[in-house]
């Protein structure tokens, strides 16, 4: 290969990585990197945790560093609203996450919603949200997205996603659908293990790429893979790195880039490493290489070294490579023509105030839909106990449930209480028997609060299920539990 040409492909190989570091302000080493063509930043917890204005400032950084080299960066997050958001990590999400909006089934709601969080990334100088998530969550075991999928019906997830990307993208920030080709029916987290998705064709079709067809239909910008193996296109490879699942999204007739989930994941890499699953998600159709949070530089350079050697042996097609930069390419024109007729929206700090008491309202009807409201005790003097687990990768340390009186994490003994009613705050009680012991073994408790996905079971007491956490999910427990005598 000439040297002219192998520069060129080195240039190639960084445009379309994006991988993330630690911190409020850009490194050095990323800002060479940025101006010698790689494709982007993203935003994960430590980035944000000073706030919007912060942000702000780190990506007006991250464009100036891209700026000395031409170039346009895509800057990424995962705002999902919710139980996911990096911008209100320290507060909560002020806004429902997904199976909330679903249950309240208000799609003027959805879509305001997805207005909502793209005005607030636009102004926070984000271009590309890793969301809406539009997995049908049909499995009720599922570990990683449970309150993050609108629904366990596909119907009801296609008409929420589709209204939540049109929200968002009226902003000038593009969507990015997850987790194709469907991430719901799976009893594993792909971030520690390779969860197998197995369906036959006709159920995939009828169920997992429903709300994904809808995306596209209401003009979602890109689309992300799943590391999850779906025997019936491909026995092997994950979605990520399997042609067969990445053709499948082709032959939907979507054009956007394909964004691979990212690649430190066990699900892509962990019996190959990160640079060799870049290349075969690469080869397989994927555009846009999610590497995962806080990246050491030496690993962009290896992963760009790794895609040059395969470009040089003929392993990957330089076509494919430059078709790659080019979709991307296609995304940043749009965005820039996008975000420049969205500009006069941004100016109003508040363009609806009545938004919030829209969302609490939401709330209401999320709770009412599938929580026991009758028979709830007096809560006069109530304490409220938290159950507390991990939370999985994608959710973070972040908080969620009403302030507590009293945290207990299983295999704690229990404490003396006093005695009064308790409200037991759990997260997901229906799969984990740990936390189920611990409820069973509390004297007192009146009401359980399920915070995660409402799974079959009976705690023998009222039970709330705001579906997923967030403020307004707060706002309408408190008000249940205010009506009981609750007075703290």
């Amino acid at each position: 290969m000439p040297e002219a040409s192998r520069s060129h492909v080195e240039t190639l190989a960084l445009r379309v990585q994006v991988p993330a570091f630690a911190g409020a302000t850009l490194p050095d080493d990323y800002a060479e990197l940025l101006g010698a063509g790689l494709g982007g930043i993203c935003l994960f917890g430590t980035n944000t945790a000073a706030g919007e204005e912060s942000v702000r400032s780190l990506a007006a950084e991250i464009r100036a560093a891209s700026a000395t080299g031409g170039w346009d960066p895509v800057i990424t997050i995962d705002e999902e609203g919710g139980d996911v958001t990096r911008l209100e990590a320290l507060t909560g999400s002020s806004v429902l996450g997904a199976a909330a909006l679903g249950a309240a089934d208000d799609l003027s709601l959805t879509e305001e919603t997805g207005r909502a969080i793209g005005t607030r990334l636009a102004r926070a100088g984000v271009n590309l949200n890793l969301a809406p998530v539009a997995d049908v969550n049909s499995n009720p075991d599922n570990p990683v997205i449970a309150t993050r999928s609108f629904s366990r019906d596909a119907g009801v997830a296609a008409k929420h996603v589709a209204a939540w990307v049109r929200g968002m993208e009226s902003t000038g920030v593009a969507a990015c659908v997850k987790h194709f080709p469907g991430h719901g029916d799976t009893g594993q987290d792909s971030h520690v293990a390779l969860p197998v998705l197995d369906v036959d064709l006709a159920t995939l079709r009828d169920r997992e790429l429903v709300p994904f067809l809808a995306a596209a239909e209401a003009g979602a910008a890109s689309v992300m893979t799943s590391h999850i193996v779906v025997p019936a296109l491909d026995p092997e490879l994950p979605g990520t790195l399997s042609a067969p699942v990445l053709g499948m999204l082709r032959d939907l007739d979507f054009e956007g880039p394909i964004v691979s989930d990212a690649l430190d994941m066990a699900g892509a890499s962990a019996t190959r490493g990160i640079p060799a699953a870049a290349v075969l998600s690469l080869r397989a159709g994927a555009d846009l290489l999610l590497l995962g949070p806080e990246k050491p530089v030496s690993l962009v350079r290896e992963t760009a070294d790794a895609i040059v050697a395969a470009v040089e042996s003929g392993e990957l097609p330089l076509d494919r490579l430059q078709d790659a930069v080019a979709r991307i390419d296609r995304l940043l024109a749009d965005l820039a023509d996008s975000a420049e007729s969205s500009s006069d929206r941004l100016g109003d700090p508040d363009p609806d105030p009545g938004f919030a008491k829209r969302s609490v309202e939401g709330a209401r009807r999320a709770l009412a839909a599938v929580s026991d409201l009758t028979g709830i005790p007096d809560l006069t003097g109530a304490r409220v106990v938290t159950v507390d687990t991990a939370a999985n990768i994608a959710v973070g340390d972040v908080p969620w449930g009403i302030s507590p009186d009293l945290v207990l994490r299983p295999g704690d003994p229990l404490p003396d209480l006093p005695d009064v009613p308790l409200v037991v705050q759990v997260r997901d009680a229906h799969r984990r028997p740990e936390v189920a012991r611990i409820v069973a073994d509390l004297p007192g408790v009146a009401v359980l609060v399920e915070w995660g996905w409402p799974g079959a079971y009976d705690p023998g007491v009222p039970r709330l299920c705001p579906q997923g956490y967030s403020l307004p999910g707060v706002a309408a427990v408190t008000e249940v539990l205010r009506r009981s005598g609750w007075t703290r």
